[in-house]
């Protein structure tokens, strides 16, 4: 992972993109070492998707 992934790049995927991202960079964190500016690249974009992900699916949530 050579970039940071920001929730600005995150905002226009739909709910199955980011799942797909989120594995693609499960698997990109896997492959580096800890303490490395990939690292923490692959750690910043992990939790950015996650976080993407819970808000679009509480927008997706019935409210009762």
């Amino acid at each position: 992972m050579s970039r940071l992934i920001t929730i600005a790049d995150l905002q226009s995927r739909s709910l199955a993109d980011l799942h797909v991202m989120q594995h693609h960079v499960q698997c990109a964190l896997a492959q580096t070492q800890p303490g490395t500016e990939a690292h923490r690249h692959a750690v910043a974009g992990l939790d950015a998707i996650r976080r993407m992900i819970r808000q679009k699916q509480q927008a997706l949530a019935p409210r009762f």
